[in-house]
């Protein structure tokens, strides 16, 4: 093996309910469905594999999952609540109403949303 560095990268989001997170995946987020068997339901992000695995049971962790780099956040978030998503306030980061929260230099601004099986993603702009 050669190495990853030329590796195309495969990322993985567990679910109890496939159709549902599928549903979510593509209708509200916009994700292109490429591929659906009995192991997984693959989306592409933008060059990028997104299996959604059913794991019986599964309990979402409290730590984004996976995120994207967006142009500008508050018309991300605005297009997302536009579809029905909640955006995430955690107490204590001092998040803007949008649910924004801003680095304290400034330069980057991120926000957080859960999936239907409470996986936070997140949008960043910087």
């Amino acid at each position: 093996m050669g190495g990853l560095t030329s590796a195309r990268a495969v990322t993985f989001v567990l679910t109890r309910d496939r159709e549902a997170s599928k549903a979510f995946y593509t209708a509200t987020l916009g994700l292109p469905l490429v591929a659906d068997d009995p192991f997984a339901s693959v989306l592409d992000m933008n060059g990028t594999i997104l299996r959604i695995t059913q794991i019986d049971g599964y309990v979402a962790s409290p730590h984004p999952v996976l995120g994207w780099q967006v142009p500008d956040i508050a018309q991300a978030i605005a297009d997302l609540t536009g579809k029905g998503v909640t955006m995430t306030i955690y107490e204590g980061y001092d998040q803007d109403a949008m649910g924004v929260w801003t680095a304290p230099d400034g330069k980057a601004k991120v926000a957080w949303f859960p999936d239907p099986d409470g996986n936070v993603l997140s949008l960043t702009e910087s």
